[in-house]
């Protein structure tokens, strides 16, 4: 197999991986409608993070972490595992999957943002345009689908906002810590740190919630380990393997895949419906993310030496 063969058959793994995170959202909304939303939570990504434990003994990544990691994975765990799948369990019970897939399609571009306060990136004008670009998007979100009143975010919205906020800020300790941690080791023992939080939180807030995730009728646990075996731990490890071999710049594209396949998926499998202000929001929010993350800057730089060259 030639490489541009081996190139288009991990782009066909990451827009599969980008499927399967899509259908996530629509997946979990139908989950938190039959089971106590962390109580699912913490099963579901303790199924994942079991699986991705035992990938990492089949291929003999297990090792001890320093005092170092460990404090960056404990930090990634509060804010990637607990409080991003908490905030998104609790969200998807007052708000539509269309909107909770378009606010988390800000992940890359908040992480950016952080990026640039926290660990002294660059800022540019274009990444500035950006930020204001995808943060105009949410705030279409806020427009009734008539288009012509404003409603404001719902309680649902601002706790899905929390989540994807939550989620950036772990990634910047990932990113510290995956200078000298694989990212399935990393990944692996979030879930584990995490799971056990989770754990703690549905004990206090849900009291024999447990016991009544297991009443769930039988096409509701198909949905819970179609979510937590393809979509949390195998999808990530797809996702991963197959970045680092077409390059971490690509990545911002493929992430928008996310929110516009989770609009179809919501408005095929929930009927849900997509209002014009929500699909402009979309619009918006791909575009801040193509610029506020530097993919278009780095791509015109690249383009601008080559031009030179010749």
């Amino acid at each position: 197999m030639n490489q541009q063969n081996k190139i288009w058959i991990n782009y066909l793994f990451v827009i599969g991986v980008m499927v399967l995170w899509g259908l996530n959202v629509v997946a979990l909304k139908v989950l938190v409608a039959y089971m106590p939303p962390a109580s699912m939570q913490t099963l579901r990504i303790m199924v994942a993070g079991a699986i991705i434990v035992i990938i990492m003994l089949c291929c003999n990544e297990w090792r001890k972490i320093s005092r170092k990691e460990l404090k960056h994975i404990a930090a990634a765990s509060v804010f990637g595992v607990i409080g991003h799948h908490f905030f998104l369990a609790l969200g998807l019970m007052s708000t539509s999957a269309v909107n909770t897939s378009l606010i988390l399609a800000l992940v890359p571009l908040t992480t950016s943002l952080l990026a640039m306060i926290i660990l002294g990136d660059p800022v540019t004008k274009t990444r500035f345009l950006g930020v204001v670009l995808g943060f105009i998007g949410v705030g279409l979100l806020t427009i009734a689908g008539s288009g012509s009143q404003v409603s404001g975010l719902s309680s649902g919205d601002v706790l899905i906002f929390l989540s994807m906020f939550s989620q950036a800020v772990s990634f910047i300790y990932i990113k510290k810590a995956t200078t000298t941690l694989h990212p399935r080791a990393m990944t692996g023992f979030m879930f584990l740190i995490g799971s056990a939080g989770l754990l703690l939180i549905s004990l206090f807030m849900e009291p024999g919630g447990i016991a009544q995730v297991f009443k769930a009728p039988l096409f509701v646990w198909l949905i819970f380990f179609g979510s937590a075996v393809l979509a949390t731990a195998l999808g990530h490890q797809l996702f991963n393997s197959s970045i680092q071999k077409i390059g971490a710049g690509e990545t911002a594209v493929f992430n928008n895949l996310v929110p516009f396949f989770g609009l179809i998926s919501s408005a095929v499998l929930l009927k849900e419906t997509v209002y014009p202000a929500q699909l402009t929001g979309f619009i918006f929010i791909v575009g801040g993310v193509l610029l506020g993350t530097g993919y278009v800057e780095q791509k015109w730089i690249n383009y601008r030496r080559k031009a030179h060259q010749h």
